[in-house]
This record gives structure tokens, C-alpha cells and sequence, in this order.
């Protein structure tokens, strides 16, 4: 008589359930019935952009600046950052797609396969060099900083921040309505130490700083702290119920809690004399927080490398035209976990640099394009678009964007050095040449037949 087998479902596990659809949609238009509200959208971007790198830079530029004149750089770099962003969010909740899929109507179905490896392919990275920075500061708080006990620790958060992205929006949803609340108590109580400990708010105004930092070099790692990860913010935002609601959910996160983090950071910075300045840990550590520190640090590490754990999952689904997010996540996620081991968080602040190089100018192709082509009334859903290979206009604003900026950081990747001839911030300066270029292409070349793109069949559906 036949058994039935009741081993671990090894395909379910990687699969999901094979005959439903994958609740993320990784390659289609989310659906209007799946759409979410303000509080959820805005909950998981928040989770997403409370990361203990903004605090650390906040602290950074404080202890440098002081603190009036850090708030004016914060002012004018969040600013720039969270309407980018919330330019991106509005276009990915009317239309229903992430990033990557946002790139297959801006740089055809093949040219978007740059997208998926750049966008996905850095986020495996990004997952490898980021487990460490919860890692280690457990390892030594709990006084066992042995290597071998460090690398169970980097195992078991890699796992960890595996789990909520493996099950999808729900899963990162609920832990950002845990962790979220938590990270701001941490921020608040860090604020109020440190005012009181700097004499009141008169003391804090009057912190002048222990070094000189330009005001251009401060609004650079202001905005530089996460337009990367904003260019990553529609594979969230596309489930918003409305691109108004896209909007403001990519604003309050980018704009609003960005800046608290920023801030929190920035206080602690600027008040108290640590080594090295404004290291994080040790201003929390000084404050008499070290342990509600680390639990926020915890917090803070998983629910933004859970969302650069989807991130790699959504780009793979594209990549190979899969309909299933997760055997992406788990693969992703794996090599990650490999990286972390053989300590790649060295490289934490050359990542950076590069993903702030050669990121935004996606975004800035596919803001001009949207505006421009698709507009933000009527896009075709993807079965009814005949997708060219290469929409070389997109490809040639996306380049020269990247040009732009490398000519304004003075380098191609970390160790490499370029001429240094255009001033200001390269991030910024490479999404707006790449809009600026897409623009003039679009009219000069594709509007007036010279180069041909995407054809939409006439009697098209519409999203």
C-alpha cells in the first residue's frame, strides 16, 4: 500500500504554493484589489529608510559642523532627496511595477536586464556588507567578539532578515509596525539626553563643531545617504492605492523620517566627544543606552536589509521572467550571507560611493521618461506594449548621467580617479543630466522617427 510523503516541501518552500499567483506580483501590475493605504506604505518605507548608516552620518556631520549649520545642510539635502523619491513613488503606484519593471518601458525589455543587475546585483552586495553592522556590536556587547562567534551571528541576522522579505510586502508590513515606534522612542530618548546634557536647547543651538566641513560636502552626504536606496523605493510604493498616496508615503519617509533619523544622530554628534567622531554606538554607549541601542540597532539593520533582500528578489523575477520572487530571495540571500563571512563590510563606505554614482540616474531617466512618454494618466499595462530591445535614447541619458557624475566625484569606482571638472553633488547632478538627456533624445531622436521605441497595440488596456 502506497504512503504518502510527508518529508519537508522542499519545492513548496522555494516555490510557494504553485497554484496561486506570487501575493507580490514580481512581474505584472499589482492589483487594485491587493493596493494599500497611507499607514502601510508609509510604515514599510520608513522601516526601510531607518537605517543606522543615516544616524551615523548625522552624527558625522554634527560633531563636524555643529549643530545650526547642520540643520540648514540637512534642510536642503532632504529636500531633494524626498521629492526624487516621491517622484519615483507616484509613478510606481500608478503604475503598479517596480523599479526594474518601471525600466523595461524606459529602457526596453532587454536594456532593463542592466537594471536587474545593477539594482539587484549591488542589493545582494549591500545584503553582505550590512549583516555585520548588527553582528559585530552584539558579539561585543555580549563580550564574546570571537570570530567564530561573530560569523553564527552573521549566519543567524542573515537568516533572520531573510524571513520577512521570503514572505513579501506582509512580512516587512508587520515588522515595521514593531519596529518603526521602536527606532523613534530610541531617537527621542537620545535627543532628550543629549539636550539636557548640553545645557538645554540654548547649549545644543550654540555646539560649533570640532571641525570645518563645507556646506556642499554636508548636503552630499545628506542626500548621499540613501537616493541609492530611493531609486529602490517603487517595489514598495507600487502598492499604493493611489499615486497621491505613493507620493506622500515616498515624502514622509524620505523627507520626514529620514530627517528624525538624520537628526537624532546629529544631536549626539554634535554634543558629545567620542573616537572616532560621531561613531554612533559610542555616542549611544556614552548616553547610557548602549543596550536600548543595540535593540535599535537591531531594528534598525533588519528592516532595511530585508527590503534590500526583496529588492534582489523582484530584480531576478525580471531578469529571468519568473513569476516567483523567492527562489530570488533565498539565492540572493545565501551569497550574501557567503559575502558577509568573508568581510565585506570593509568596503561599506566604497559600496556607497559607487551605488551613489551609478544608481540615480536610473531614477532620473525614468522620471523624465515617465513624464514625458507615459505620462501619469495613462500607461499601457506590459501585455499590450510591444517592448523594443534597447531604447538607445534612455541607454544614452542613463550614460551620460553616470558621466556626469563620475566627472563630479573625481573618481570612477573607489582607487580609480577622474578628472574633477563639474562642482556639486555628484548624485544629484547625475539625475538631473540623465533627465535633461532623456528629454532632448526623446524629442530629437524617437519623436521624430530617427530611432524607434516601444509600439502599444491600439485598442490597449490601460492602468
Amino acid at each position: 500500500m502506497a504512503t504518502q510523503d510527508t518529508g519537508f516541501g522542499w519545492r513548496t518552500f522555494v516555490f510557494g504554493d504553485e497554484d496561486l499567483p506570487d501575493p507580490d506580483w514580481p512581474v505584472d501590475h499589482v492589483p487594485k484589489s491587493e493596493r494599500k493605504g497611507l499607514v502601510s506604505i508609509s510604515a514599510v518605507l520608513l522601516g526601510f529608510v531607518f537605517f543606522a548608516g543615516t544616524m551615523w552620518a548625522g552624527a558625522e556631520v554634527g560633531a563636524a559642523m555643529g549643530f545650526v549649520p547642520m540643520l540648514t545642510a540637512m534642510t536642503v539635502g532632504y529636500a531633494i532627496l524626498g521629492v526624487y523619491v516621491a517622484a519615483l513613488c507616484a509613478i510606481a503606484a500608478k503604475a503598479g511595477l517596480t523599479t526594474v519593471l518601471l525600466s523595461r518601458y524606459t529602457f526596453g525589455r532587454l536594456g532593463a536586464k542592466w537594471a536587474d543587475l545593477l539594482l539587484g546585483g549591488t542589493q545582494v552586495g549591500w545584503f553582505g556588507v550590512t549583516i555585520p553592522m548588527i553582528a559585530v556590536p552584539m558579539a561585543t556587547f555580549l563580550g564574546m567578539d570571537t570570530p567564530m562567534f561573530v560569523s553564527a551571528l552573521i549566519v543567524l541576522w542573515g537568516v533572520l532578515h531573510l524571513a520577512t522579505a521570503y514572505f513579501g510586502y506582509d512580512g516587512m508590513e508587520r515588522l515595521s509596525y514593531v519596529a518603526v515606534p521602536a527606532l523613534v522612542i530610541v531617537g527621542l530618548l537620545s535627543i532628550g539626553i543629549a539636550v539636557v546634557d548640553s545645557g538645554g536647547v540654548g547649549g545644543l543651538l550654540a555646539q560649533t563643531g570640532g571641525s570645518g566641513m563645507a556646506f556642499g560636502a554636508a548636503v552630499t552626504i545628506v542626500v548621499g545617504t540613501f537616493i541609492s536606496g530611493g531609486t529602490q523605493a517603487p517595489n514598495w510604493a507600487r502598492f499604493a492605492s493611489s499615486k497621491r498616496v505613493g507620493f506622500w508615503a515616498g515624502l514622509i519617509a524620505f523627507l520626514v523620517g529620514n530627517g528624525f533619523l538624520f537628526i537624532s544622530g546629529a544631536v549626539g554628534g554634535s554634543v558629545y566627544d567620542v573616537s572616532p567622531a560621531g561613531d554612533l554606538y559610542a555616542v549611544l554607549t556614552a548616553q547610557g543606552l548602549a543596550f536600548v541601542g543595540l535593540i535599535g540597532l537591531l531594528f534598525n539593520i533588519w528592516t532595511t536589509n530585508d527590503n534590500a533582500a526583496y529588492a534582489f528578489g523582484v530584480a531576478g523575477s525580471e531578469a529571468f521572467d519568473f513569476d516567483r520572487k523567492r527562489p530570488f530571495v533565498l539565492a540572493g540571500g545565501a551569497i550574501g550571507i557567503v559575502l558577509a563571512l568573508a568581510g565585506v563590510d570593509s568596503l561599506l563606505i566604497p559600496w556607497l560611493s559607487t551605488l551613489g554614482q551609478y544608481v540615480p540616474p536610473i531614477g532620473g531617466v525614468i522620471i523624465a521618461d515617465f513624464l514625458l512618454v507615459w505620462g501619469l494618466t495613462r500607461i499601457p499595462r506590459m501585455d499590450d506594449v510591444s517592448f523594443a530591445s534597447v531604447r538607445w535614447v534612455s541607454v544614452i541619458a542613463y550614460v551620460g548621467g553616470c558621466l556626469v557624475a563620475v566627472l563630479t566625484a573625481g573618481s570612477v569606482v573607489p582607487g580609480v580617479g577622474a578628472p574633477q571638472l563639474i562642482p556639486g553633488i555628484a548624485s544629484l547632478n547625475g539625475i538631473v543630466a540623465a533627465g535633461a538627456l532623456q528629454i532632448v533624445g526623446y524629442y530629437a531622436l524617437e519623436r521624430s522617427g530617427v530611432v524607434s521605441g516601444h509600439t502599444v497595440d491600439t485598442d490597449a488596456d490601460y492602468v
